[in-house]
This record gives C-alpha cells, structure tokens and sequence, in this order.
C-alpha cells in the first residue's frame, strides 16, 4: 500500500538481500570518495567515482520504483484505491527524475 505523510506503511521488499548488498556497495564507494579527497586525489577522479556512485542510485531507485509499481500500486488499482497510488506514484516520479 502507497504510504502518506501522516501515516507512512510498512512493506516486506521482495529483494531485501539484493537492496542491502547494493546500499552496502555504494556505501563503501562514498567513503572510497570521503577518502579521496582526504589524499587530495585529482578532482577529475573524484567527479568520477561521484558520478558512479550516482548511477548506482538511480539504478536501485529504479528497481525500488518498479517493484513499488507492479506491488503496491497494483494492489491499490486492485482494491479501488488506485487513483491515490497513482497521484503519488507520479509524485515520486517527478521528484526521481530532477
């Protein structure tokens, strides 16, 4: 079910393992960079290791985006409340592609 500022809901995540395996690995890229600028690494290698790092986090919010979509808002069309899971559906894609 879609969650809302007041009262935000609860999922089991079908891939629980592979999120976590993938937030770990892009953890350790944001200190490989915390690290790099500590040596004071060449920029260029830093905008790179940044702009992995942001593509690592588009790509899991996309799988985040698609399991919530064939998930919780098909559950929500099913059940009749598919207009809400749509508006903010559309809302947090909106925000995802800034």
């Amino acid at each position: 079910m879609p969650a809302t500022k007041s009262s935000p809901k609860q999922v089991v995540q079908p891939d629980k393992a592979g999120l976590t395996r993938r937030i770990n690995r892009i953890e350790g890229q944001v200190r490989g960079v915390a690290k790099m600028i500590e040596q004071d690494r060449y920029c260029v290698d830093i905008l790179t290791q940044i702009s992995a790092i942001q593509a690592a986090l588009d790509a899991m919010g996309m799988h985040l985006l698609e399991h919530h979509t064939r998930g919780c808002v098909q559950d929500a069309i099913r059940s009749g409340a598919g207009d809400a899971a749509i508006g903010e559906l559309l809302t947090v894609v909106k925000k995802f592609a800034r």
